[in-house]
């Protein structure tokens, strides 16, 4: 039986027999409505995608100890909700965490997926990036204006924007979330005073 036909409990026990095939299965099958679900805590298209990213983190880490007579999807959807409460908590004091060295293996297998994700959703932040983008981003001060281009245009991960800033990533994702609504403020014509990092 191919695995797309397998169901959620065939998949969790043969994920934890070492078939990590089946674990890409679960991702598929669950990362868009993870997404969805996810932004509509936070209404922000990188921090959905960061909580969807640390919702399978979190499975994979936690799958011996799921109790196998309880629903997968009520499970996984009670993690993506403590997730998504854990970053707005944290949003205002604490940068919201990014996976280890050590779980770079589980996101090269979530990447893809959160890819799919991402565009299915109906996301604001994606959406005000579409029309007269250029023009709008010209009229930002560099240190936001670089952010948003490795972002958007070069399609890099917050950890990989530090990287190359060589600043550290809550600087990064405090710039996006200010040049997000810099961007808002100018493609809306409104007046706006770059302040902040």
């Amino acid at each position: 039986m191919p695995l797309s036909e397998q169901t959620d409990d065939e998949l969790i026990s043969a994920t934890l027999a070492g078939e990590s095939a089946s674990f890409a299965v679960l991702v598929e099958r669950y990362i868009s409505a993870i997404y969805k679900f996810s932004y509509r805590y936070v209404r922000n298209g990188p921090d959905a995608e960061d909580i969807s990213q640390e919702t399978f983190l979190r499975v994979w880490k936690n799958l011996k100890s799921f109790d196998r007579s309880k629903k997968f999807k009520t499970w996984l959807f009670a993690i993506a909700k403590n997730a998504s409460l854990d970053l707005l908590k944290k949003r205002r004091a604490l940068p919201f965490s990014v996976l280890g060295e050590e779980d770079d293996a589980i996101e090269a297998v979530l990447a893809p997926y959160l890819a799919i994700a991402e565009t299915s959703a109906v996301s604001f932040d994606r959406g005000i990036l579409k029309e007269n983008f250029d023009v709008a981003l010209a009229k930002l001060p560099e240190r936001y204006r670089d952010v948003m281009i490795m972002r958007y245009t070069d399609n890099l991960k917050f950890r990989e924007i530090a990287e190359r800033l060589h600043e550290p990533v809550d600087t990064v994702k405090s710039r996006h979330r200010r040049g997000l609504s810099l961007l808002r403020n100018i493609m809306s014509g409104e007046d706006f005073a770059p302040n902040g990092q």
